[in-house]
């Protein structure tokens, strides 16, 4: 999913489809451009009290879910963030569509901070930042029929759809992801696991989004239908200009719907750049751990690539090791790792040279280091040498080579 390709390439939806699309534009106000920044993130953080105490309770601690995220989103675009269980994607998402407030930092939706707004403001800014979560099973209410489930945004936001066109729109929705308009009436349970989270998806497009939080929409479903959701995805960002930040576990999905790529840890994110940079010339060690770890199909590959073995658990948010975070299960701590807290940035090495390894990353020895080296740079050793020739053939120092 890539924000340089033609924007009107979608297909798919049919009538439904146009339908919705002319409504979102007549209600998009000032569309930023392509290469502007939507959404832009800065020192965001979220810390959970731990207190003692039953009737005087004090404050003796914070778990430091997320501890100052900084990333920028651009329209059209998808931001991928992976990271452990634990590392704070969620609460992040969280934060972006207002479910969690932050202790700290700014979420700036075109050039407005809308972290501490309230009422009217806020209920303005949520018809355009929706989220799609993670679970489809308990994301929606086993009481509502799924046209009462869809059409819920319009009782929320009215100027959208009146009331004698809600129907319709409703219908149109589940045309546009791949469900029969006639399921209209029908309850959850009487739908698969991925037709729920196409329901969820229907529900997140209802008010005309500029953007679209989906916190592991595919982590609970098939393989087979995690294809068809996140090609859905992908065809709904083509149709209606959408721009996504994407959770996910699963590195190559990530990578496969992604334009750019964020690895957090323990609340920061840690190393961000496009999916070629951050997937092929990773420079973080915790980054480069992770891409270790993916299977890979291909057994002449598996066989050459270095597996990176992490000792230790993560440690805990609520007591964060000084300076660098990573350090305490980092092959290549050292003590100014312990005294000082990297920056994400370029590191000093790679910023006056031209390479793909010139991208954000939060490491005192940042260096580049492919974990899995491409089919066409692997040695394939060639036959054996017959007794008595000593002569390479053309072809053969070819194929050696």
């Amino acid at each position: 999913m890539h924000a340089d390709r033609d924007k009107g390439a979608g297909t798919g939806g049919g009538a439904a489809g146009s339908t919705l699309l002319s409504q979102a534009s007549e209600d998009a106000v000032a569309p930023y451009t392509e290469g502007d920044p939507i959404l832009q993130v800065r020192g965001l953080a979220k810390h959970y009290p731990l207190t003692q105490g039953i009737l005087f309770k004090r404050q003796i601690g914070a778990v430091r879910a997320v501890d100052g995220v900084d990333f920028d989103l651009y329209a059209g675009e998808t931001l991928g963030i992976v990271g452990e269980s634990g590392c704070g994607k969620s609460t992040v998402a969280k934060m972006l569509v207002h479910l969690e407030r932050p202790t700290a930092g700014a979420i700036r939706y075109k050039g407005e901070d809308i972290s501490k707004l309230s009422g009217r403001a806020l209920k303005a800014v949520r018809r355009n930042i929706q989220m799609v979560f993670q679970d489809p099973y308990t994301s929606l209410n086993p009481r509502m029929t799924v046209g009462d489930i869809i059409g819920e945004p319009y009782e929320i936001h009215p100027e959208v759809a009146p009331k004698g066109s809600r129907r319709q729109k409703v219908q149109d929705l589940l045309d546009v992801v791949g469900l029969n308009p006639e399921y209209i009436n029908r309850y959850p349970h009487q739908f698969s696991g991925g037709q729920r989270q196409r329901i969820g998806i229907a529900r997140g497009l209802a008010l005309n989004p500029e953007i679209i939080v989906a916190d592991e929409p595919v982590s609970a479903l098939d393989v087979s239908v995690q294809a068809q959701v996140v090609n859905l995805l992908d065809r709904l960002q083509a149709e209606f200009n959408l721009s996504f930040v994407f959770i996910a576990h699963d590195l190559s999905i990530v990578r496969h719907i992604s334009d750019r790529v964020g690895v957090m840890y323990l609340g920061r994110i840690v190393e961000i750049g496009s999916d070629a940079e951050i997937y092929d010339h990773p420079t973080h060690p915790y980054t480069q751990a992770l891409l270790s770890a993916v299977p890979v199909p291909d057994p002449t590959a598996r066989e050459h690539r270095e597996r990176i073995i992490l000792h230790g658990d993560v440690p805990s948010p609520a007591n964060i090791p000084s300076g660098c975070r990573f350090r305490t299960r980092c092959w290549k701590a050292q003590e100014r790792c312990e005294l000082e807290v990297p920056l994400l940035a370029v590191p000093a090495e790679f910023r006056h040279v031209d390479t793909p390894a010139r991208h954000d990353s939060a490491c005192h020895f940042a260096e580049e280091k492919r974990v899995v080296p491409p089919e066409g740079e692997l040695e394939i050793p060639g036959p054996a040498e017959a007794p008595g020739d000593g002569e390479t053939s053309e072809a053969e120092g070819d194929e050696r080579s």
